[in-house]
C-alpha cells in the first residue's frame, strides 16, 4: 500500500469516526442523559481545552520554557487574567490581552 493511500485512508477513517461520534449525540440524545457527576465533569472541559491550547504559546513562545519578565506573551496573559477576574467579560479579556501583547512587543 502506498504512503499516500495509507494517509488518505487514515484521514477518511478519522473523519468517519468523528462524524459517527457527533451523530451519536444527535441520534441518541433523548435516550442518553448523563448523570450529575458527568455534567459537573463536562463543565470543566472548555477551560481545560483552552488552557491546553494557550499554555504552550504563553509559556514557550520561542520553543523553550520562559517564565521571565522578558516574556511578553506571559505578561499579556497575566494582564488578560486580571481583566477576566475583574470584568467576567470574554470580549474585554481578549481585547485587553491583545492590546497588552501589542504594547509589550512594541516597547520590549
Amino acid at each position: 500500500m502506498s504512503e499516500n493511500l495509507r494517509i488518505g485512508l487514515t484521514m477518511l477513517a478519522c473523519g468517519l469516526i468523528t462524524f459517527l461520534i457527533r451523530l451519536s449525540f444527535l441520534a441518541l440524545g433523548e435516550r442518553f442523559a448523563p448523570g450529575e457527576g458527568a455534567r459537573r465533569a463536562l463543565h470543566y472541559v472548555p477551560p481545560a481545552v483552552l488552557c491546553a491550547l494557550i499554555a504552550p504559546d504563553v509559556l514557550m513562545p520561542a520553543g523553550s520554557l520562559d517564565i521571565s519578565l522578558a516574556n511578553t506573551h506571559l505578561l499579556a496573559a497575566l494582564c488578560a487574567a486580571v481583566v477576566a477576574l475583574a470584568s467576567r467579560s470574554v470580549l474585554a479579556t481578549v481585547c485587553s490581552g491583545l492590546v497588552a501583547l501589542w504594547v509589550l512587543q512594541r516597547w520590549l
